[in-house]
């Protein structure tokens, strides 16, 4: 399928509200226990329950509409199912808050084995949205897999330290903030190295 363009809000809001959504669910319903096949669930693993369909259902409206999906996005959905699943499954919400951990660690692990190698696996996967100089994307790459580490390392920390309560503000605001914020700051590089004939 080609790949196609869609509105910027619209792709924001497909990519980041179930995340919202999420947040909102579990604020109404954290407090409360539910009885379902006689098997007691708290708040967090309903809203969980809830979260691991909507996923599904805005990537695949994001599929439909540019027919692409990033390595990320798909790496995303299916931890949420896994890790979804096997904290409804074992009725333990650990899992589910260990996947960021294991996301941002995956990415980070890669990148930096593309960087042992010589190579800016991140230039291979997104060099036609910013078209960079060899020596910008190995310099973002090696930012990248630090930042991906540091996310990773804050992710263990909050879930194994803090409520749960924190946890959640922490996925839902703190990490897509930090993730705007760390390309943000990489305006500097994506101007100094920006390639000679840049692509739309």
């Amino acid at each position: 399928m080609e790949q196609k363009q869609i509105n910027s809000i619209l792709k924001l809001i497909l990519e980041l509200g179930p995340i919202i959504l999420f947040f909102v669910v579990y604020a109404k319903i954290k407090d409360q226990v539910f009885l379902i096949a006689n098997q007691q669930y708290e708040g967090f693993i309903i809203a969980t329950a809830l979260f691991i369909p909507l996923i599904l259902f805005t990537t695949a409206i994001l599929w439909f509409l540019t027919g692409k999906l990033s390595k990320m996005q798909l790496m995303t959905a299916l931890l949420v199912v896994l890790f979804g699943g096997l904290g409804i499954w074992f009725n333990d919400e650990r899992f589910f808050k260990m996947k960021p951990t294991i996301l941002y660690l995956g990415f980070s692990i890669i990148l930096f084995a593309g960087l042992l190698r010589g190579k800016s696996f991140l230039a291979i996967m997104m060099e036609e949205v910013m078209p960079l100089k060899q020596e910008g994307w190995i310099i973002l790459t090696r930012r990248l897999a630090l930042f991906f580490f540091l996310l990773a390392l804050s992710n263990e920390i909050v879930w194994r330290f803090l409520s749960t309560d924190s946890w959640v503000s922490f996925k839902t605001f703190v990490l897509p903030l930090a993730l705007f914020v760390f390309f943000i700051s990489q305006t500097s590089l994506f101007s100094r190295f920006s390639s000679e004939s840049p692509k739309e």
